[in-house]
């Protein structure tokens, strides 16, 4: 009986591996079908322009409903929507939520070294139950002795910034404007100081692909500008395009010796962490620091993979808002309120 199959030449030998197990003169194999339920499907007939109009008419209204806002989230990594997530139970709220890049997300769509777990060190694990991102409990095992779980596993980094993305494009008081970038912000007097003190009142946006690369080519690149009460700064740690709140602040000399940017600080989980949180506040009047750019200004250590201080940093940082605001959260969970309002009284500058 003869079998169709594939020669393996392995040290001067041969053998068959058979691929199909059909005798020779076998009967042919039916046809499959290749029949699907989208065949000969349509779209109904539309008109060019009718798309660029529809597009045109919706992202210049947001423009213009956004131009001043009371909030400005300069950042959609995982702090920033943390923020954006919090602020959004406040529909009475305006918050414009800025990313320069095409995807929103930061580094939060993978954990660390590109690999795809996402690591949540407890008690931010109840950040999650809210969102509804399912983990796995990681039990501590010392000489095959179980010490409790210190931090729960997301499978995939993707699915809490997934989540989290979702829900904040879905409330109706956050625009997110992605692909513009921050260039400047707007200071003026601080009404609340004395003469000369200034307050951030503001940002200068344009497109990213201007500030990236239009400025060294074009003669004449002007900018767009957005108004708002709070500016909190979420653009993560020093880098090309990291730390830039803080970096322009120091250049505008709005920080104090005790707020003049350090520098991150090298790896310690431990205390990383602790210290990003507990940093987050308001660096200067009119302007919030939350997540890794804390540690810019700080000293913070970094904390390499581990997701829930910029989760709770991005959260305590709306909270901050609040109070900026005059706006009443004690309508909040009793299960979060007495340790929101550790955080802010401990925290306020």
């Amino acid at each position: 009986m003869i079998y169709a199959g594939l020669m393996l030449i392995a040290f001067g030998s041969t053998s068959a591996i058979a691929l199909n197990s059909r005798p020779a003169g076998a009967g042919a194999t039916p046809a499959r079908s290749s029949a699907t339920p989208f065949d000969n499907y349509q779209f109904r007939p539309i008109e060019e322009h009718v798309v660029s109009r529809e597009m045109g008419r919706r992202y210049n209204k947001d423009v213009d409903d956004y131009a001043q806002c009371d909030v400005v989230i300069v950042g959609a990594g995982s702090a920033g929507l943390s923020c954006a997530y919090e602020l959004s139970k406040y529909p009475e709220i305006k918050v414009a939520l800025i990313e320069q890049s095409v995807s929103p997300g930061g580094g939060a769509w993978l954990g660390g070294q590109l690999m795809s777990p996402m690591v949540v060190r407890k008690p931010a694990d109840e950040f999650l139950d809210e969102l509804g991102v399912a983990y796995t409990e990681a039990l501590l095992t010392v000489d095959g002795t179980e010490h409790g779980s210190t931090h729960v596993v997301v499978k995939h980094a993707a699915l809490f910034t997934a989540t989290v993305l979702t829900k904040v494009l879905q409330a109706d008081n956050i625009k997110l404007f992605n692909a513009v970038s921050v260039e400047d912000l707007i200071v003026k007097q601080d009404p609340d100081g004395q003469e000369g003190e200034r307050c951030v009142a503001g940002v200068v946006t344009n497109w990213a692909t201007v500030t990236l690369f239009g400025h060294d080519t074009q003669s004449c690149m002007d900018p767009n500008t957005i108004s708002s009460k709070v500016v909190v700064g979420a653009t993560g740690h020093d880098g090309p395009l990291g730390a830039s709140v803080v970096k322009r602040l120091a250049k505008l000399g709005m920080l104090n010796k005790d707020n003049a940017p350090t520098g991150m600080g090298a790896l310690d989980m431990n205390t990383a962490e602790d210290g990003v949180v507990d940093g987050t506040r308001e660096l200067a009047p009119g302007i919030i620091l939350a997540g890794m750019e804390v540690a810019e200004s700080n000293g913070a250590a970094r904390m390499g993979p581990t997701f829930g201080a910029m989760m709770i940093s991005g959260r305590k940082a709306a909270y901050l808002c609040l109070n900026k605001l005059d706006v009443d959260w004690s309508g909040a969970s009793a299960k979060n309120l007495a340790a929101l309002e550790e955080m802010v009284a401990t925290n306020s500058p």
